[in-house]
């Protein structure tokens, strides 16, 4: 309940008093008479009071009113807080199970962050295992190429490829810029003076020849496919023409006396005796032959003579390529050989093939390759520096 406002005193309502003297003569006078309703009305403390009741009255409905109102809206601010506490209830739910997804995600990625931090710990120790300085990397792949091209120099032969590995040696080397590596790479000058200064061998053009020597070999004609000449019937009648102009004489001449008997009896006996000698001619062959079993091969001896040629030549191929002179030479030898004994000599194509085989094995193979010890041995002492 709200306090009662604070009035001001309220006037006394006793009437002034008469003078003493006056007092017993209007007493005596008059009769005494009671205030009026209306005297009694209008008197300040009744009013004071009637305006303190209305203000209660309407300080009462004012205050139920408002207790109303505050009812109403603590009532709605409690649905509402109703509302709201279920959605939290909710959300604090969907929080905890994804919460707890998170929980497991977390497990699963702090299991993979200890595998990683593991092989980045196994990574680490093996870089530190094999971290070398950056001059120390050169050298060693200078050496490792320089150490290839040596064995190939000494196996094949490669001048070239020797040539380019020391090359790419050297520009490796340069792009370094360090003055220490001056040593290094006056060796590898020294060496590659020495592989340009090698005569030069055209392995290409050899090996050209060879190959267009082995792709006749299928054609080359052999002593055993020999075939007999054909009759020679053109020379009987070449020596019969001549004999008629013989008989006729020069141009304009006078025409020669009819032959006689006898004459026409010993032309026709030897006409008849050359045609018989041309044909027994036909019939025997003479030849000499060093080796006779090559007339008597059978067609699949002929198959076998011919792929062995081929054997023999891509034998000769192959060590002119690795540059072994003695295995070269050996095969070009049993290769020519193989020609003489068991193919047709006289024949344009065996004749060709054989001169190539000649200038083929006059090629010299045997050159004292160099070693490229000079820039591998000044990279090792390089590296073995302190």
């Amino acid at each position: 309940m709200n306090e009662l406002p604070n009035h001001p005193e309220l006037p006394s309502t006793q009437p002034p008093a008469a003078p003493l003297a006056s007092a017993p003569e209007s007493v005596a006078r008059a009769p005494v008479r009671g205030p009026s309703l209306a005297d009694s009305l209008m008197r300040p403390l009744p009013l004071a009071v009637i305006a303190l009741a209305v203000l209660l009255v309407a300080q009462t409905w004012s205050s139920h009113s408002r207790i109303n109102t505050l009812r109403r809206e603590m009532a709605t601010s409690l649905q509402k807080g109703n509302e709201i506490n279920a959605e939290t209830a909710s959300l604090a739910r969907d929080v905890a199970e994804q919460s707890k997804a998170l929980q497991l995600k977390v497990g699963v990625l702090e299991s993979r962050q200890l595998e990683s931090q593991s092989q980045q710990l196994a990574l680490e120790q093996l870089y530190q295992d094999l971290s070398k300085s950056r001059d120390e990397w050169a050298l060693s792949e200078v050496e490792q190429v320089l150490s290839t091209a040596s064995q190939q120099l000494q196996l094949a032969g490669n001048v070239q490829g020797a040539l380019i590995a020391l090359q790419n040696a050297d520009r490796s080397l340069s792009r370094s810029d360090k003055p220490q590596f001056i040593t290094v790479r006056r060796a590898i000058a020294s060496d590659m003076e020495k592989l340009k200064a090698l005569p030069a061998v055209d392995l290409a053009g050899v090996a050209v020849r060879l190959d267009s020597v082995i792709a006749q070999v299928d054609t080359l004609p052999l002593v055993s496919d020999e075939q007999p000449l054909l009759p020679a019937a053109p020379v009987r009648a070449g020596r019969v023409q001549a004999q008629h102009a013989a008989a006729a004489g020069p141009a304009g001449a006078a025409a020669p006396a009819p032959l006689g008997v006898g004459e026409r009896m010993v032309q026709t006996w030897r006409n008849w005796t050359e045609e018989m000698w041309d044909d027994i001619r036909q019939l025997i062959r003479v030849r000499s032959v060093n080796t006779p079993d090559a007339l008597m091969l059978s067609p699949e001896q002929r198959y076998f003579v011919r792929e062995n040629l081929k054997l023999r030549l891509l034998n000769a191929r192959m060590a002119l390529l690795s540059r072994d002179e003695t295995t070269f030479s050996d095969d070009l030898t049993s290769a020519r050989q193989t020609l003489e004994k068991y193919f047709d000599t006289r024949a344009r194509t065996t004749q060709q093939a054989q001169s190539a085989l000649r200038q083929v094995q006059a090629n010299n193979l045997s050159i004292e390759m160099p070693t490229l010890a000079e820039s591998l041995n000044a990279v090792r002492n390089y590296k073995t520096k302190p």
